[in-house]
Formats: structure tokens, sequence, C-alpha cells
């Protein structure tokens, strides 16, 4: 089965000397927007430096507290945030969240059908390791699937489409990865946050997941519980023609590489993106019927 597209290198849309010039501890890619690595997963910054108003998207992995406060504290003065938005909240995209919301008291923004596992009710179906393709799907089983909770600040997304603190903005419904999955989308300049709906490496493999060569793949295999709807996510992407990518999991991607790429792994989707096994493959857990959300 083929498992990535590769694209030129050339296609990154970070500039590592200007990063370095910067020294933020992010990747700028637009000005005002810049994400930041952490260990294997990316957040986002959305807001011109020195700036209030700004907006952080996802909340990076367990421990990366300092790291997301010193990147604020560099782009926008220590200023918090307007809001905290979520593509979707597995562990290693609300790692920091709760201590996050309680340290700013902002809103923390999600697609209703992702709130149970954001207010404590509900937990996530588990990795599965059977998918295969290296060290990370292996330990996907062992991977956290307990709830966060905010409660306190979490708030729907408006069903229009609209974000409330970014306008120019919109969120996509892209659901496969999880129920309510989202992507942001900015008309202006085509721009996609596409958090897990696509990655830009391979997130099975834990080298891939360290050295991270440009690369179009599916959603990550041993988290995604819903092929069908990860189709049609990365079909409704593609559609967009969008100029840059900011993803969950690899490089932010530019230009005609990204779009090429993108639009192979849709019309193609099942025979590069879905895994030749797995639970969810034959199985898919959904809202529609509660099979997406357990018991924590």
């Amino acid at each position: 089965m083929v498992q990535q597209i590769r694209v030129d290198p050339n296609a990154r849309a970070d500039d590592p000397r200007a990063d370095a010039e910067r020294d933020d501890a992010t990747h700028e890619v637009r000005p005002d927007l810049a994400y930041q690595r952490h260990v294997i997963v990316n957040v986002a910054y959305i807001g011109r430096p020195g700036e209030a108003g700004w907006v952080l998207v996802d909340a990076g992995f367990p421990g990366t507290r300092a790291r997301i406060e010193a990147a604020a504290e560099a782009r926008f003065g220590g200023a918090r945030p307007a809001a905290i938005l979520l593509t979707h909240g597995h562990f290693d995209h609300v790692g920091v969240l709760e201590d996050l919301a309680a340290a700013w008291n902002v809103p923390v923004y999600a697609h209703r059908l992702e709130r149970p596992y954001l207010d404590g009710s509900a937990a996530y179906p588990p990795g599965d390791a059977s998918v295969g393709g290296g060290a990370m799907a292996l330990a996907s089983p062992l991977f956290p699937t307990k709830p966060v909770d905010v409660s306190a600040q979490l708030r729907d997304l408006p069903e229009d489409g609209n974000i409330p603190e970014l306008p120019g903005w919109r969120w996509i419904h892209t659901p496969g990865h999880s129920p309510g999955h989202v992507s942001l989308w900015r008309e202006s300049d085509r721009t996609v946050i596409a958090g897990d709906a696509f990655i830009t490496t391979a997130s099975e493999s834990a080298y891939e997941s360290i050295v991270q060569t440009p690369e179009i793949h599916g959603p990550p295999k041993y988290l995604t519980i819903d092929w069908p709807a990860a189709r049609d996510s990365v079909r409704a992407l593609a559609a967009l023609m969008p100029d840059l990518a900011i993803t969950g999991h690899g490089r932010a991607l530019a230009g005609t590489e990204l779009r090429r790429g993108l639009d192979a792994l849709a019309a193609d989707f099942d025979r590069i993106a879905v895994p030749d096994q797995g639970r969810y493959v034959e199985r898919p857990r959904r809202a529609e019927d509660g099979s997406a959300y357990r018991t924590p």
C-alpha cells in the first residue's frame, strides 16, 4: 500500500533563517501566523506580533505549557489570547489546555460534537496498533483517551462557520479523525490550518515524526475512527485549493506542491491513507450512534 505522497522539500512554508533572526521559538509562515512544534505535534498562533487579540490554536503536548507561554511572551508581549481554538481534543492537542484555560480564563472554542471530550463526560475510542506503520502506531493503545474538563470556559463554535475572535477566518467541519474535528480557512490568502484532517509526516513512525521529511499523508491511522468521513474531509479541503497549510503533525507546506499532493491524496484516498486492516476500518465509530463516545 502506498502510504504517502512525497513533495519537493522546497515546498516548506517556513524560513529557517528568518525564524532564527526573530528568535521567538516559532516558525512564521504569514505576517500574522506562526506555528510551534511540541515533540510531535504543532500549535498555531494567529495574530500580528506585538498586538493583543491573538488566538492559540490547539494546546500542545503534555508538559509544554512553559514553551507556549514563552512564545506568547516573545510574540505578543505577554498579552493573553482572546481565545483558544481547538481542532479536536486528542491528548496531544490538549496537553496543557486545562492549565492554560485556568491561567488565561479565556473562551475555549470547539465543535459541539467534540464537547464530550472537553467537558469531562466522554473518552475517545482507544488507539489501534493493528494499523501498522511503526512504533507510534504500536504504542497507540497506551495513549491517553480520557477527557479533559474545561467546561467553565468551553464554547461551541457558531453554526454559521464564523469564529468570534477571528474575523476573516471560518471553521470547516472535517470529521473522521474525530467526530468534531474542524479545520480553519482564510479565503483571502488561501490558508488552511488543517489539524489532523491531513498531515505532512508519517505520524505512525517515531523516526519520521522526528525527521519530518515533507510528505502528504492522511490523518494519523491509529486514532482515526471513521475513514469514510475522513475521505470526505480531505476532498473538501483539496477543493479549496489552499496556498498554505499548517497541519497538526509535520512541517507547514505551501504552493503548487501542496496542492498537487493534496489533490493526489483526495483522488486516491483509500489506497494511500486507509490502512489495510484496523478495528475502525470495518467498524467506524461515530457520533450519530454514540459509538465514538466511551465512559471515561
